[in-house]
């Protein structure tokens, strides 16, 4: 779940949102992460500028983002290898997705799960924005 407040933005934008992508990644800062793979959970909400005043639109894919694009990014960014920092991972990930100029602000969170055994996950949430 979201720290952050609404998006306070116009035009009005659409919320799309991926939850709970769990997926294994070469990631950690530590001698003993190298050449393992560990769980993560990657959480990416993102506004796509909608069109004001509509109230139901076309039944059409072209007026949002795909969701596949969205997790094959992220499969592909795991893929490229080893991440020592959580954040880097996240800002990778928000880079790509706001490669789509139709995107105009992207929160993502990655969360290392199986770290502590008393903690259900530790990691870092960041919102970036269109230029």
């Amino acid at each position: 779940m979201s720290m952050f407040p609404p998006w306070p933005e116009q035009p009005p934008l659409r919320h799309v949102f991926l939850r709970d992508l769990v997926i294994d990644a070469h990631i950690g800062v530590y001698p003993h992460e190298e050449n393992v793979r560990q769980r993560v959970r990657v959480n990416i909400g993102f506004g796509v500028t909608d069109e004001p005043g509509l109230a139901i639109g076309r039944d059409d894919l072209s007026r949002t983002v795909s969701y596949e694009r969205v997790v094959q990014l992220v499969r592909r960014i795991i893929d490229e290898g080893h991440v020592r920092l959580v954040e880097t991972l996240a800002e990778r990930i928000a880079a790509g997705v706001l490669a789509d100029a139709r995107i105009r602000v992207v929160r993502v969170m990655v969360e290392k799960l199986d770290v502590f055994s008393e903690l259900v996950s530790v990691g870092v949430e960041i919102e970036r924005r269109q230029p």
